[in-house]
């Protein structure tokens, strides 16, 4: 557990820098930062919940079990709350998070964020658009699972994690392929076999882990014709 001064904090939610002197004097003597190496566990499926996960610095997968397999219900990356819908949902994780970079992590008190919220208008009006925005996406996202083929999928998540966690056509790619198949709801297999197409035809370079678009248009085609 890392030592932590809320108030200076650099990496502040757009939520927190609504809060007071007082607020953020709560906030510090009742909040922890922890760092989680690659593979740990930040909160799992099943357990008490107990607080809130601020996500400062670092990429986390969130993901569930089915029936039958994991789903990886979204990748993240800071800085984002983790879990928010489960402090007011339910007592209980409904589902779990995993850092997949050395990652760092604020442990919020669910009662005192639960104050702020009901005395603070600024902050909770920005804890009510962030969790807006996720089911926005999450929409989008089922939307696309329920209508697109593997290829579509495929690419679209090689676009959404170039554009949204990387910002670069470059990136060393976060995940293992069982975890790919874990997110579009597919093998292994099928997952290698459509990025050694796409790889064949030009549209993608695999060198290791390290993934570059090169022809995004056609990416973007595959994506949007699923």
């Amino acid at each position: 557990m890392l030592q932590h001064h809320c108030k200076d904090c650099q990496i502040k939610s757009a939520a927190a820098k609504n809060l007071n002197t007082e607020e953020f004097d709560i906030l510090e003597s009742n909040s922890a930062q922890v760092i989680f190496k690659k593979g740990e566990n930040i909160f799992k499926e099943g357990a008490l919940s107990l607080n809130v996960a601020y996500l400062r610095t670092g990429i986390v997968k969130v993901h569930m079990h089915g029936p039958t397999r994991e789903k990886i219900l979204r990748i993240v990356k800071a800085p984002s709350y983790l879990g928010i819908p489960i402090t007011f949902g339910d007592k209980i994780n409904q589902y779990s998070a995993t850092a997949i970079e050395d990652t760092s992590v604020c442990f919020i008190d669910s009662n005192y964020f639960r104050n702020f919220i009901y005395s603070n208008g600024k902050f909770a009006y920005e804890i009510i658009v962030e969790l807006c925005k996720n089911e926005l996406k999450d929409y989008h996202r089922y939307t696309s699972q329920s209508q697109k083929q593997i290829p579509g999928l495929v690419a679209e998540t090689l676009l959404c994690i170039s554009e949204t966690i990387y910002n670069n056509s470059r990136f060393n790619f976060p995940l293992t392929r069982n975890e790919f198949g874990d997110m579009v709801g597919t093998s292994r297999e099928s997952v290698s076999r459509v990025l050694s197409e796409l790889s064949n035809e030009k549209i993608i370079e695999i060198n290791g882990k390290e993934i570059t678009i090169l022809k995004k248009d056609t990416l973007e085609k595959i994506s949007k014709n699923g």
